[in-house]
Formats: structure tokens, sequence, C-alpha cells
């Protein structure tokens, strides 16, 4: 699995022009892609990675602070761009593989205490977020 994680101030997710998700305090937006390999060990680790994970002020975590996470699925984080000008989808899981992974990290971050905000698995959506730092992590946690 990857994730791109940002630290952000706020942060909200639309379809259709409806807000679906969004976090009003400093928090984590995730953006999670999943790949073939995947399964739910991975979900679970980066669950806990991302709780513990310590890039909010003070260099404390989500969990040290109760700080909300916005976690949005990104098939495109697994897009292949190096040949050509259009890039490849290949590595990334197809939908029925991937919303339960997706979902999985969710119910994880959940069960260890995390308040979570979501966007809709495979919807066009418009993400908005104010990042603090800014800072930006790229977050990968192999299969096997």
């Amino acid at each position: 699995m990857r994730a791109v994680v940002q630290r952000v101030s706020s942060a909200s997710v639309s379809v259709d022009g409806k807000v679906v998700g969004a976090i009003d305090e400093p928090g984590l937006l995730v953006l999670v892609g999943v790949t073939h390999s995947d399964g739910p060990a991975e979900a679970a680790r980066l669950a806990g990675k991302l709780w513990g994970l310590r890039i909010l002020h003070g260099e404390k975590s989500c969990s040290d602070v109760g700080a909300p996470l916005l976690v949005i699925s990104q098939f495109t984080l697994y897009g292949d761009a190096r040949k050509g000008r259009r890039p490849t989808w290949q590595s990334a899981a197809p939908g029925p593989v991937a919303e339960p992974l997706v979902d999985a990290v969710i119910a994880e971050l959940r069960a260890q205490g995390a308040h979570v905000e979501t966007g809709v698995f495979g919807a066009d959506m418009q993400v908005s977020l104010t990042n603090d730092g800014p800072i930006t992590l790229v977050l990968d946690v192999p299969g096997v």
C-alpha cells in the first residue's frame, strides 16, 4: 500500500458539490493507494503507521493529541509515467480488491481510537486542504 500524507490545518472532500468528509482542525489528509499484492496485513500496518506518525506540531502524532484524519482512496498513486506521456494504471489494484483494503485501513484507525473522515470510493472527488508546514510524506507499506 502507498499513502501520501499531508499535515493540514483543515481539509475537505466533496462529491457532486456536497461535502462528504471534512476535518476543521489540525490533523492529517491521507491519500491511500492499493496494489495487487496488498492484503489485510498491509492495511493494518499502514493504519498503525498513520496513527503513530509524529509529524504534527511538537513532534506529536494523531494518537498523542487525538487529531483527526481525512482518508481518501487514490488509485493514481500507483500510476506509472516512465514511458511516454500517458500514465498506465496496471500496478493499481482493481476496485473490488482495493475498496475493502481502504475500508480496512479506516476501520483499523477507528478501532485504535481515531476520528476518521472519508471520501467516496471510486467517485470523482474534489479535495480542498490547507497544508500546514508544508509537510507531505510518501509512505510505502510493501506487500508480500
